[in-house]
């Protein structure tokens, strides 16, 4: 493998991330890490089998956690079998177009997810604050309405990023940051001016996640405000209960979203292990908490585990 620097290196190509000093470590990291990737493949397997399955669980709440399992099954396998690739065969290298088309993969199936995830803050708030509107308002074709518009933003918004970095040269180093591409990573290797680039970029982050965000925070807001309305406390904390699996997820989304973008634009000073580190629990740890948290929340789910079992 050339030094990263050297002139040998392909002129179309990146250098994947590892973690200076201590690369005697790689391989325990690829188990930790395929480890990981076998729960997450397992569990999101297991959540759309059931629904499948289970007449029971044909309904809208369900339908949008086989898009959130489908998706995460889609994101852990766009990156993780080339960094496990990284880790035990030491592949550094990856094409620009490979890069570009992992990079594309990541941030689309993220927005996709993110309206995923404000469609189920809806579906909640409308089955706590209007129970009689619910079945009229969130049908199963409207379920797959939903669906398909939240694949078609994401892809409308997130096309463009690799568009817009296909004609900038590269003439600096060609290190990542991490062990898969990300835009903000790859912009920041181009020797061009990168401004509509990263302009475009924020604005997209900020169209799609960010919104997505406030609106799901404002609907928990409304479903406060109508679950402090009933009479007596425990009839507060079961209605409320029926949120707590959404919320988990949400946090288990937008939390690893965040940190990842405050390392980005803060952390230029900080050791590339806190880099690839957040990296990797921004692709894994949501899509390996996602059926847990739904496996130990929902009794449809948990019974029919068992049974399978």
């Amino acid at each position: 493998m050339p030094s990263p620097n050297s002139s040998d290196l392909s002129a179309s190509s990146f250098i994947l991330a590892s973690l200076p000093g201590l690369e005697t470590t790689h391989f325990w990291m690829a188990i930790l890490l395929c480890f990981m990737y076998i729960l997450a493949v397992t569990g999101n397997c297991a959540v759309l089998f059931i629904v499948k399955m289970e007449p029971s669980l044909h309904a809208p709440m369900y339908f949008f956690l086989c898009m959130l399992a489908a998706i995460d099954l889609a994101l852990s396998t766009s990156t993780v079998p080339r960094v496990l690739s990284f880790y035990w065969f030491n592949t550094r290298e990856i094409s620009f177009s490979a890069c570009l088309v992992q990079m594309f993969f990541i941030h689309t199936l993220s927005a996709i997810e993110s309206t995923v995830l404000l469609a189920m803050a809806v579906d909640r708030y409308v089955a706590i604050c209007h129970p009689l509107r619910h079945p009229a308002i969130l049908t199963n074709a409207a379920t797959a309405k939903i669906g398909l518009v939240a694949m078609a933003r994401g892809v409308l918004f997130f096309l463009p990023l690799p568009l817009l970095l296909l004609p900038l040269p590269f003439c600096r180093s060609r290190v990542l940051s991490h062990s898969f591409c990300l835009h903000q990573d790859v912009m920041n290797l181009a020797c061009a001016n990168t401004t509509p680039s990263m302009v475009y970029g924020l604005t997209a982050i900020l169209l799609v996640m960010g919104l997505d965000a406030l609106l799901i925070c404002l609907s928990y807001l409304l479903i406060l405000k109508s679950v402090l309305g009933l009479a007596s406390w425990k009839e507060r904390l079961k209605v409320f209960s029926t949120c707590v699996a959404h919320i988990c997820v949400v946090l288990a989304f937008y939390v690893p979203l965040i940190g990842l973008s405050v390392v980005h634009r803060f952390g230029k000073d900080l050791a590339p292990v806190v880099h690839i580190t957040m990296g990797h629990i921004y692709i894994l740890v949501p899509a390996v908490l996602n059926p847990i948290i739904y496996g130990v929340r929902t009794k449809h789910i948990q019974r029919r585990i068992l049974n399978l079992i």
